[in-house]
């Protein structure tokens, strides 16, 4: 059985980059979407988009691999978005409730265009801080 294949495209442009993905994001391809996504960092980038046009499969290992890089990125005073999101991953981000994380629009509105967007019309970098809750209450052991 062939293993599922990703196709990662990267397009530069300032601080900024356009991640285009093509394939399946499961388990064996996922380690490459985190590599992809690392790297933009590694390399200065702060702001990313990801295009999901192409992406005919997204599991819960494409979804922590997104979450993972969205939290990287959001230490680095920086912003990481997901676009046109395939329905299996628009189901899991559904279901978690975490696509206002990755979206920055709410589930089910199409995000805005990838095209030739300046630089300084990038919006301004939400403030996240999540409050922590207890994991388990009362008298759980």
């Amino acid at each position: 059985m062939p293993l599922p294949q990703l196709t990662v495209y990267r397009h530069n442009r300032r601080n900024r980059a356009l991640i285009t993905l093509a394939g399946d994001i499961g388990l064996e391809s996922a380690p490459l979407l985190r590599a992809a996504l690392a790297q933009c960092l590694s390399d200065g980038i702060r702001i990313v988009d990801v295009d999901l046009t192409l992406v005919t499969f997204c599991d819960c290992s494409g979804l922590n691999a997104f979450l993972y890089a969205a939290q990287r990125t959001m230490e680095a005073d920086g912003i990481l978005r997901l676009h046109n999101p395939p329905r299996s991953l628009g189901r899991i981000l559904d279901l978690t409730g975490c696509g206002f994380l990755l979206l920055g629009l709410p589930l089910g509105r199409r995000s805005p265009s990838l095209g030739d967007v300046p630089a300084s019309a990038a919006p301004a970098l939400p403030h996240r801080n999540v409050p922590l809750m207890p994991v388990l209450s009362g008298d759980a052991w």
